[in-house]
């Protein structure tokens, strides 16, 4: 099934151009917002790190790695279109317009953080594995049923193909056509467990079969890839083609989360031979005289300022009120949430 379905790829490991098709695209400005992207969420993401290790935010999901697959896919979305993150998809989302505030606040546990911008169709990031999935095929179909040219994104894992979410997601959207792209970023782990000994199946792409839909592997390290294949696909379910499954080949260089230790169940040496993607992109830029030493300490100084902000704001705001524990889950409290949001009070009114 490899050979059925290979990984496309437009720049190489050194940043050469290894489909020549695409080399009028690759401009100058389009290379430079892909890099701009890709920087900031990595600051945004090693900042995280640095704030949950001092106690200053709960425990984190961190991305470095997937940044070209989240950044490339996130890019080729309109702004109408609705967005299905997992919790490790805060790249895509900031890169879709989420503010940097907001995202630090959903790691910090805040119900503020669950709340898009004014105008942004961004769903919750979902923790339980793969429940986006059916909700994307329905925001999908039901912009269909209105007449918009709108579509949706879903992202998720590689162990989320082991759900049955993933199968009524794929399914549901694929009888109906739905405007879905299905994105996948199979960074070799769920969690702890390696991607052989979750399926037995070569790739994910090719799981599309079944359903009936176009299934396509991308070298999720290639932000250029990334950005045209998920142009295309979603161009597609615009027109009236229906859902596509991307299978985005990348690689999670930390732990599964903050709480995680991956040298447990990773060794030590690999995924050393992966090429960073914003070195990859780096290595384009300098080839094809994009590259410029002044933009890229413009850059780095906004973002560095942007981060700082972002938290200052964030361990600003007002205590959380306990309350919203407890009002916010039932439109009728059941009894025994009522008795222990008493108890709960009682509880701190003593101190």
């Amino acid at each position: 099934m490899e050979t059925q379905f290979p990984i496309k790829r437009i720049i190489d490991d050194e940043g050469n151009v290894v489909d020549a098709s695409y080399r009028e695209q690759l401009h100058e400005e389009l290379a430079k917002e892909l890099y701009y992207h890709m920087k900031r969420i990595r600051a945004f993401d090693r900042k995280a790190i640095s704030l949950q290790r001092q106690g200053r935010l709960g425990t984190y999901a961190p991305m470095e790695g997937q940044e070209a697959s989240q950044v490339g896919s996130a890019l080729a979305l309109g702004q109408d279109d609705w967005m299905f993150p997992t919790y490790r998809d805060h790249g895509a989302k900031l890169t879709f317009g989420s503010p940097m505030v907001e995202t630090y606040l959903y790691w910090n546990g805040r119900a503020e953080g669950c709340i898009p911008p004014v105008g942004k169709n961004i769903f919750p990031p979902a923790v339980p594995i793969a429940t986006q999935l059916p909700h994307a095929a329905g925001a999908a179909w039901a912009e269909m049923r209105k007449g918009t040219r709108n579509a949706a994104i879903a992202y998720f894992g590689d162990g989320a193909t082991s759900e049955g979410d993933f199968h009524e997601g794929l399914n549901f959207a694929s009888v109906l056509k739905a405007p879905v792209l299905f994105f996948n970023q199979n960074n070799r782990y769920a969690i702890s467990v390696p991607i052989e000994k979750q399926m037995n199946s070569e790739t994910i792409a090719q799981k599309a079969v079944a359903y009936g839909m176009p299934g396509v592997r991308i070298d999720g390290n290639d932000c250029f890839s990334v950005y045209f294949e998920a142009k295309k696909a979603l161009e597609d379910a615009r027109n009236g083609k229906g859902p596509t499954l991307i299978e985005a080949v990348t690689w999670r260089t930390g732990a599964h989360t903050t709480a995680d230790d991956p040298s447990k169940y990773r060794p030590d040496d690999q995924g050393k031979e992966i090429v960073d993607p914003l070195m990859r992109l780096e290595r384009f830029m300098k080839k094809n005289g994009c590259w410029d030493e002044a933009w890229i300490i413009e850059i780095e100084a906004l973002i560095k300022a942007e981060v700082e902000t972002a938290v200052e704001e964030m361990e600003s705001y007002p205590k959380a009120n306990v309350e919203d524990l407890f009002d916010h889950v039932f439109a009728e409290m059941p009894t025994q949430l009522a008795e222990q949001k008493e108890s709960y009070l009682a509880h701190l009114k003593r101190g």
